[in-house]
């Protein structure tokens, strides 16, 4: 299936696609569900892909990374997608995790994570997402304490990825301004092996190799340094991360989308119930060019998204970042639900391999922000309409 990528990305890009396209095509769908069902984790498929370089591709390369940016990271999660094969932990550990360090951490935090984070043997996962806060994150009651020289952090956070496999995972809390007495949101790396560090694993429908888990933080106790950034900097760092954390779902959404219908096109090309293939027939065709169509224009503000925030404007990223993973939220559902509503009863089976995809999704519209929430972004902050809340 043709792409209309080669009109607006460098030859550079266009060679990175193609890299990583026949990489995924190696594993594809089959392996990882294969993974999810064994109840492993795709560590070959992470493992070469970060030999290649594909992994910290968007990292510093005074610390092992590509020195590109999200722009690159997303045709890598894209293409994987694509190929049936996204790695969910591209999300956490390089986009959010990686590029919070390398944009406001130490010497020290950078040393001793981004070579790591580059070259894939260690990954790190990221905890914001509270039972009582959800979307509201001025809600978020995690909160740190100054004790001597050490933090002591208190709380709870739910719908955490891959805390089992990570190394420590970036939390954000919150620490107490002396000069108003509020709180504000500050970034803390939590070592899996902490004291008073507990995980639980959250029984999920989504068939997935990145299991979810509900933290719960007991007076851990943590080192001056396990704070990224600068105290007063709050939701600078954090949104930081937020965007390349949509601009990156939304690459994993768009490449849900084009392997579901890539499939569908397939096999609309050879069913033969009447005297011509179904794809012949524009009940069909014609929403399958749609489903297309909007994957297309999904993958164009994802890709103005990342120019902007490789380029450094945080604040037109952040409403294209939205923008984009809202479009390939709604684009991603519509794909899958067409493809397979186009195999008929084979899209609900084992062997097709689509009926899976309809819960996963769903994911790309509730999280990590729901698309109510983009919504409410977009006509606050862009239509400057009035609050209700």
């Amino acid at each position: 299936m043709s792409s209309a990528t080669s009109t607006v990305e460098t030859e550079e890009h266009q060679a990175l696609r193609t890299a990583v396209a026949a990489l995924g095509q190696r594993y594809g769908r089959e392996y990882l569900a294969r993974v999810a069902r064994e109840g492993g984790h795709p560590d070959e498929l992470w493992a070469e892909a970060a030999k290649l370089g594909y992994l910290g591709v968007n990292l510093p390369e005074e610390y092992g990374g590509g020195g590109g940016g999200i722009a690159e990271l997303s045709i890598v999660l894209e293409e994987l997608g694509a190929a049936g094969c996204p790695l969910l932990m591209m999300v956490v550990s390089p986009a959010i995790c990686g590029t919070v360090i390398s944009r406001f951490g130490t010497a020290a935090q950078k040393q001793a994570w981004l070579p790591g984070l580059a070259d894939g043997s260690r990954t790190m996962a990221f905890g914001i997402t509270e039972p009582d806060a959800g979307s509201n994150s001025h809600r978020i009651t995690t909160t740190a304490r100054r004790d001597g020289d050490d933090w002591i952090l208190t709380g709870r956070k739910v719908f955490i990825s891959g805390v089992d496999i990570a190394d420590a995972t970036l939390i954000v809390g919150r620490t107490q301004d002396a000069r108003s007495g509020r709180l504000k949101p500050c970034l803390f790396i939590v070592p899996r092996d902490a004291p008073g560090f507990a995980r639980s694993v959250i029984d999920m429908e989504l068939q997935a190799a990145e299991k979810q888990f509900e933290l719960v933080l007991d007076e851990v106790r943590l080192p001056g340094d396990a704070l990224v950034g600068d105290e007063d900097a709050g939701l600078l760092q954090l949104f930081a991360g937020l965007n390349p954390e949509r601009i990156m779902t939304a690459a994993f959404a768009i490449g849900m989308g084009r392997y579901a219908l890539a499939k569908a096109v397939d096999y609309a090309k050879t069913r033969q119930v009447w005297k011509e293939p179904i794809g012949a027939h524009q009940a069909v065709a014609h929403p399958l060019a749609a489903a297309h169509i909007e994957l297309e224009l999904a993958r164009l503000m994802m890709q103005k998204a990342a120019r902007l925030y490789d380029a450094g404007d945080d604040m037109g990223a952040g409403e294209a970042a939205n923008m984009a993973k809202y479009a390939a939220g709604e684009a991603c559902v519509r794909a899958v639900d067409q493809a397979v509503h186009t195999l008929g009863g084979n899209g609900l089976t084992r062997e097709y391999g689509l009926a899976s995809l309809i819960t996963a999704s769903r994911v790309a519209r509730i999280a990590p922000v729901s698309r109510e929430m983009i919504l409410n972004f977009v006509s606050h902050q862009t239509l400057g309409l009035p609050k209700s809340y």
